[in-house]
């Protein structure tokens, strides 16, 4: 073999990589993609679940505090928002503490208002989300959760 031939030659590691073997990579990464996105999403969605159980517990000892100062719940037409603002009635307003019962009123992990009927269809109030779809009703995401669910 001459000299030049030698110089010349590369290693068999130093030629790089086929189109084959690249291909083969990236499908190899795609289906790692696949298996990890079917398995965290799903969790997502418990997570939603979680955090609105979590803010109907908090309203729901909210609105028992207020209970126990005024002897009555908020009604339907003062809403939640009660936990936060003093409402128009004087015999409330008077006592109101002034940093309120709730700091602010929390969204569902939609970013919708959370619901509120006194007195309520499954207890002395219903405080609930719409879900996904802002909307009565639903199955799966789109489901209603409320704090008779608790």
């Amino acid at each position: 073999m001459s000299l030049r031939k030698l110089l010349t030659r590369k290693r068999k590691s130093e030629r790089g990589v086929t189109l084959t073997e690249m291909m083969v990579v990236i499908v190899i990464i795609g289906l790692l993609s696949t298996i990890v996105v079917v398995n965290v999403l799903p969790l997502l969605g418990g997570a939603r679940e979680d955090k609105v159980r979590a803010d109907l517990a908090t309203l729901e000892g909210s609105l028992t505090t207020f209970y126990a100062t005024y002897g009555r719940y908020p009604s339907t037409d003062e809403g939640l928002e009660a936990l936060v603002n003093p409402p128009e009635d004087d015999r409330v307003s008077a006592r109101y503490a002034e940093e309120g019962f709730i700091q602010r009123l929390p969204d569902d992990p939609w970013g919708n208002a959370y619901q509120y009927l006194s007195p309520g269809e499954h207890g002395r109030f219903d405080v609930y989300s719409l879900g996904a779809d802002g909307r009565p009703g639903g199955e799966g995401d789109n489901a209603d959760i409320g704090n008779w669910e608790l």
